[in-house]
């Protein structure tokens, strides 16, 4: 194994370049070795053969961080902060070249002088991952630039580029060249160390937002307020018994249950996308993008294609369709503008010169690349649209569906060579909402499954691959859970109880009031599919949900009424619903009784679980860490409680496979046993073990 850290003399500075690809992560051995060249540094200062140190990454990186993989077992040592105990005795110059997070901007603050290059990222992004900074970010960074600028950056986790934090003063320069501008600073403007520096004045006002902001964005996370905590101790505590402190939060909560929670998310993510075997096939090129249907989820799967820097054009049924997309898509690019994301010269460039419109069944489409359906939820209205775009495109065009319920291979039927086709179910918003389910259907190639997870990297999204069933992975979960949420509405419940148990859970919003918001038409149309086709209902029949529909016409916000009354714009609970629900209950010939808050929220919770099993143990879903990922991104669930399956592994599985036989025992027409849960219990295994 290489030396993690370079060291060079030059003229007459020491340059310690951190060297461990591929991001210079703050390993045991990187630690050592660092802690290794203070002490020759202090040697050679004292005989005179340098001057300074000038601290600076490898490639791309500064360093981006600990090494998150060690914490899941004892704090190795050396210890961060005994190395940056020996840095801050130097005169140390750091170069940030790249990216300097957490732990590598603590190295950072143990210098004497900053310098960034402009597209450096620098912060302390710990409660991110469940913790706090733990080498000295809490006391040395307030004591830097005062409590007011610190506490939101410290308890959100929010990450800065160069020239922002040279304006709040984390750093003290911006160059091109971080590491020529070190070896040429006049050593008279190096600051004395931050620990020789006053404690920061209290700032009340500011603590109090922060706990605020926490309250409101952070809900049910434990780290943000215990940073919070570090961060006004700066103002009272000496150095050392504020670091004393700070170190004993990092180490206690990274053994916690949300730190492991939030650990496995953060891998989750970066194993995402294209399985290793998909990996080895080369991604065809993917330039211009047809996409049919300008509504609003195909005006934003056209804005993040044209973001991304691919051609687009968008193909409507007619003039007065075309006419609607154009001012769905110009609303887009104006909202960028709005929002200084965007010039407005550059706006008017790419719908000038890198976004086209069709209309009409006639229409000569353009010789793409991919094509995109994001039309009607109709089964047959897809097929024939595949059908004209089979025979119009070269016959290597992908050709994607958008669709959220509908059976892929059914829609592949009508395709020629169908192993260019498959299902690319992107979330709305689409162009902001980073999740995509990409949808092998029965024959879809390796290739085109490579290509498709080339281009969801490149629109920067996380992409997961599921088979073909109802819903795939993330609306089926959704049914189930919506399901078990009607039956608890029948046997005693009611729907503001639901949903606040579950945002009490951590949810973003309860059920019913995610219902209101997307609307009680689109899931009662899901279900009269399903009737029509002859399709079996899983579970108990709750009627509840289509007299909404059918009778009461309340479809959600968009009639103001919905599972909830809509004062104002307001949601408040609606005695017509909870007749409605209570109604159900007698006519089931269900005695109602009182539910506690976590008794609901446990039971959602099992079905995501229980309906997570099952897609895995199908091989919907490749490895449990994609179904977590699902629900993360596309459906609120709790990022601090890492997904349905990471969840069932902190309960233990042991203790799940009994309350599953209890329930399925008590309701055999709502639960059974999932099989998968069974037999991991019986091998002592966990759903970890099934990540690879």
């Amino acid at each position: 194994m290489s030396d993690p850290v370079k060291a060079e003399i030059r003229d007459r500075a020491l340059i310690l370049t951190i060297d461990n690809p591929p991001v210079n992560v703050i390993s045991q051995a990187v630690r050592s070795a660092l802690l290794d060249a203070c002490a020759k540094a202090r040697a050679d200062l004292e005989a005179g053969r340098i001057d300074r140190v000038v601290l600076t990454g490898a490639g791309r990186a500064f360093v981006a961080g600990a090494d998150a993989r060690e914490f899941d077992g004892p704090a190795l040592e050396p210890h961060l902060p005994e190395v940056l105990d020996a840095l801050s005795d130097l005169p140390a110059i750091a170069a940030i070249n790249g990216a300097a997070l957490g732990g590598g901007y603590e190295i950072a603050l143990a210098c004497r002088y900053r310098i960034a290059a402009p597209d450096a990222v620098l912060g302390l992004p710990e409660v991110t991952l469940g913790v706090v900074p733990g080498a000295g970010g809490t006391q040395r960074l307030p004591r830097l630039i005062g409590l007011e600028r610190a506490l939101p950056l410290i308890s959100t986790g929010r990450t800065l580029k160069g020239r922002q934090a040279l304006a709040e003063g984390m750093v003290d320069a911006v160059a091109d060249d971080p590491l020529a501008e070190a070896l040429a600073l006049d050593l008279s403007r190096l600051h004395p160390a931050i620990a020789d520096m006053p404690a920061p004045a209290p700032a009340a006002e500011a603590a109090q937002a922060a706990r605020d902001h926490a309250a409101r964005r952070l809900r049910g996370q434990i780290a943000p307020l215990r940073a919070i905590e570090l961060v006004e101790a700066a103002a009272e505590l000496p150095l050392a018994e504020g670091l004393s402190r700070e170190r004993q939060t990092f180490l206690e909560l990274r053994q916690g249950a949300q730190a492991r929670a939030l650990r496995h998310v953060f891998f989750a993510e970066r194993g995402a996308g294209a399985s290793p075997a998909l990996k080895r096939v080369e991604p065809a090129p993917v330039d211009h993008v047809l996409v049919v249907g300008g509504g609003t989820m195909g005006a934003g799967i056209a804005y993040a294609l044209n973001s991304a820097g691919l051609r687009v054009t968008l193909l409507e049924n007619d003039t007065d369709a075309e006419t609607r997309a154009r001012a769905n898509l110009g609303k887009l690019f104006d909202e960028a503008v709005s929002r200084g994301k965007l010039s407005q010269a550059e706006s008017d460039r790419r719908q000038s010169d890198t976004l086209a419109f069709l209309n009409g069944p006639d229409a000569a489409l353009p010789q793409v690349d991919m094509a995109i359906e994001a039309v009607f939820e109709d089964l047959q209205v897809k097929r024939t649209l595949f059908e004209r775009l089979g025979k119009s495109l070269p016959e290597d065009t992908i050709l994607a569906t958008n669709t959220s319920y509908l059976d892929v291979n059914r829609i592949a039927e009508v395709v020629p060579n169908p192993q260019r086709f498959l299902g690319l179910h992107f979330f709305a918003p689409a162009h902001l909402m980073k999740l995509v389910e990409v949808i092998r259907a029965s024959e879809t190639s390796a290739q085109t499954l490579a290509t498709t997870f080339a281009l969801t990297r490149r629109l920067g999204k996380i992409a997961v691959e599921a088979g073909v069933c109802d819903g795939f992975i993330g609306n089926r979960i959704l049914t189930r859970y919506r399901q078990t949420a009607d039956v608890t509405l029948l046997e005693g419940a009611l729907p503001a109880q639901v949903d606040a148990a579950m945002v009490d859970f951590g949810m973003a919003m309860g059920p019913y009031a995610t219902q209101d918001l997307s609307g009680l038409d689109i899931a009662y149309a899901n279900r009269k599919r399903k009737r029509d086709a002859g399709e079996a209902i899983r579970g108990r029949y709750i009627p509840v949900a289509d007299r909404m529909v059918e009778d009461l016409n309340r479809l959600g916000r968009k009639t103001k009424a919905g599972w909830y009354d809509y004062v104002d714009g307001k949601p408040v609970a609606s005695s017509v619903v909870d007749d409605e629900v209570r109604r159900a209950s007698t006519e089931a010939g269900v005695t109602r009784r009182a539910f506690a808050p976590d008794e609901i929220s446990r039971r959602l919770a099992l079905s995501m679980i229980a309906e997570g099993a099952d897609i895995v143990a199908e091989g919907i879903a490749n490895r449990p860490a994609d179904v977590d990922l699902v629900m993360i991104h596309g459906y609120g669930f709790p990022r601090w409680r890492g997904g349905p399956m990471k969840l069932a592994d902190e309960w233990g599985l042991p203790e799940l496979l009994r309350e599953f036989e209890e329930l399925a025992a008590s309701d055999p027409q709502s639960w059974t046993v999932p099989a998968l849960i069974r037999q991991l219990a019986k091998e002592g295994r966990s759903f970890a073990d099934l990540n690879g």
